[in-house]
């Protein structure tokens, strides 16, 4: 993911994290707050930092590089950030970013390893705002914004652009007056879904395999089984001889509390989880339901996961393998199922494969109703912070304030939930009429990121590897971009939406009768958008005891699951299942319940705010 990549996410996501080993005191954000005068420390040598020296004009001194270590939580890879992401803030700002990615290298015991050691570098990702977010306020951990005047002079825009975004950073983690952070995916419209082109989830088959069989009715989710077989029979082999599935799933995004990819049909259903908790939400209901009770998404997926294995639908790598070796996968024609736009048709659909109407698209279902974002003025649960030892915290104020200008959105668009847009006359340029338009490289680098070469004048490697790798998504890319009046995200362009479509773009929208899929959903008010509003108070946070067991539960339900999906009959799917229950329920379950009840109460109230 890029979505999750996950972020997200997109999306969402996504990804949930519980400390393990930090702090104590009260769970107000208020006793974090930040109170020291003394300047910044270096994270190498925890002598004083050296500030940036600010010339007569209040412009920054860039002539000295700087080298930041970026700690993130959501990141997919971990080392130097190199190509022409690397190559762009180099030239801008003489900034060299080194990536620490928590989920490549010990997950939640690695960001307790970096909170323990009192540093956790100079930019912090958190994939959300949950536990070690505002644990690391409390540790004093995090630079607060609002010290010597950084966000009023090195983040004006931010500051004018998203001021709800602000407002929360403040009442919510800040005291009332501190900002140590702010949120991903903001936007400055309120209302309406903050997709693009596609939603995050699908479902997303082999269109061409669907068709090739009839394409027959899905009415329900389990339908899918059954064509999916079919499609395999068509198709049991790639062009290389290896064995297709349906399912090819991955387990190093799941964090501690649940299996991940038993999540994803509860959203097209119309549901999302709250991270950390036990309930699932309605977007535009207050209904919540338990999501280990009988009728949960989550229960039924992994019934689903496992009756697919049944049917040799599963890939048996499918717990052991990471999440770039299911892109590899997809890459090289092995599946036949995508949760995601963002993962089936981004690594399949080539110009060359689409030409001959090849390719993964959208193929819903009867009864499905798509969770959907809505534009979000206060900014999403992910976080991007300063670290309290950050080398020059200005330079580094300027850098982040960059990234959700129009200038700087319009590179990095699609960062953490889709391809992003990449440097401007190289992969997108403006057009006589002041419009933009995606040029012939471009197209080619978004089909084939990692096969697609970027010329040594921007920045040289192949395009993927060459995006922003700290994988979090800075504003909307559906957003408006104010300078062009058009979104920001490139498959919304004027331009694109006229250009000519290939074969599996044309079949798909003679037989759909629209142009997107989004567009389908609306047009079929299919929708259930979620409103992202805030209470203006603190958010509510487990104490130390429940969160604790909670953490416990979480390490039960996802070991488990996975034990389920390829049991090897009935009755040892029905043996783990009520031995899942009976754990947990051992442990606590019902007091993480009565804290996720009081959760989803709080949700409907901000909700509220934007109504």
């Amino acid at each position: 993911m890029r979505l999750r990549r996950a972020s997200l996410v997109m999306l969402s996501v996504i990804l949930v994290f519980v400390l393990a080993a930090c702090g104590g005191g009260n769970n107000t954000a208020n006793s974090g707050k930040n109170t020291s005068t003394e300047k910044p420390t270096s994270a190498a040598t925890n002598a004083p930092a050296e500030e940036t020296a600010a010339p007569d004009d209040g412009a920054l001194d860039h002539s000295k590089p700087l080298k930041l270590t970026v700690f993130s939580t959501t990141a997919n890879y971990a080392g130097p950030q190199t190509g022409w992401f690397a190559k762009i803030i180099k030239d801008k700002f003489n900034i060299e970013m080194d990536i620490v990615a928590s989920n490549l290298t010990g997950g939640d015991t690695k960001i307790s390893a970096m909170m323990a050691s009192g540093d956790l570098g100079d930019i912090i990702i958190f994939g959300d705002d949950k536990n070690h977010y505002p644990n690391a306020i409390k540790g004093k951990l995090l630079l607060d914004w609002t010290q010597d005047g950084l966000l009023d002079k090195y983040g004006k825009d931010i500051g004018s652009t998203f001021p709800k975004a602000i407002e929360k950073a403040k009442v919510a983690f800040g005291g009332g007056s501190s900002v140590f952070g702010i949120g991903n995916s903001v936007a400055s419209n309120p209302s309406g879904p903050s997709e693009g082109k596609d939603m995050t989830w699908g479902p997303d088959l082999r269109w061409d395999l669907y068709q090739q069989i009839g394409a027959p009715e899905i009415s329900k989710i389990e339908d899918y089984l059954p064509v999916l077989k079919k499609m395999q029979e068509l198709e049991p082999k790639n062009e290389q001889g290896k064995k297709t599935y349906a399912f090819s799933m991955w387990s190093d995004w799941d964090g501690n509390y649940k299996m991940t990819l038993a999540k994803q049909f509860a959203n097209m259903m119309g549901y999302d989880e709250i991270p950390d908790t036990a309930v699932y939400v309605k977007a535009d209901e207050e209904k919540y339901y338990d999501f280990l009770s009988e009728d949960s998404w989550y229960m039924k997926s992994l019934k689903l996961y496992f009756e697919a294995n049944q049917m040799g639908l599963v890939d048996p790598d499918s717990m052991t393998q990471k999440f770039d070796d299911v892109v590899a996968k997809y890459k090289d024609g092995r599946l036949l199922f995508s949760w995601f736009p963002w993962l089936g048709a981004a690594n399949y659909n080539t110009p060359e494969r689409t030409a001959e109407g090849k390719g993964f698209a959208l193929v819903p279902f009867k009864d499905e109703l798509m969770y959907s974002t809505g534009f979000n003025v206060y900014g999403g649960n992910g976080i991007i912070a300063i670290g309290a030892k950050a080398k020059e915290p200005a330079r580094i104020m300027e850098f982040i304030n960059w990234m959700y200008t129009p200038e700087g959105a319009m590179i990095s668009a699609g960062s953490g939930t889709a391809v992003p847009n990449g440097p401007k006359g190289l992969t997108w340029d403006m057009d006589a009429s002041g419009k933009p338009v995606v040029t012939d490289f471009g197209w080619k680098a978004y089909a084939d990121q990692q096969n697609t070469q970027v010329p040594a004048e921007y920045g040289g490697g192949d395009y993927y590897y060459g995006s922003n790798q700290m994988n979090f998504s800075f504003v909307v890319p559906a957003m408006v971009n104010p300078d062009n009046k058009e979104p920001y995200d490139h498959n919304l362009w004027t331009t694109t939406l006229e250009r000519n479509p290939s074969k599996l773009d044309s079949d798909w929208r003679a037989k759909m009768g629209v142009l997107t899929p989004k567009e389908y959903f609306e047009k079929n008010n299919l929708l259930a958008v979620a409103p992202q509003g805030f209470t203006g108070k603190e958010p509510l946070m487990m104490d130390k005891t429940l969160e604790q067991k909670n953490k416990q539960i979480g390490t039960v339900i996802q070991q488990i699951s996975w034990k389920m999906v390829f049991a090897k009959d009935q009755a040892e799917y029905d043996k783990l299942n009520k031995e899942m229950h009976d754990k947990v329920n051992g442990l606590g379950y019902a007091e993480v319940m009565d804290f996720s009840i009081k959760k989803a109460e709080e949700l409907f109230e901000a909700r509220k705010s934007v109504k």
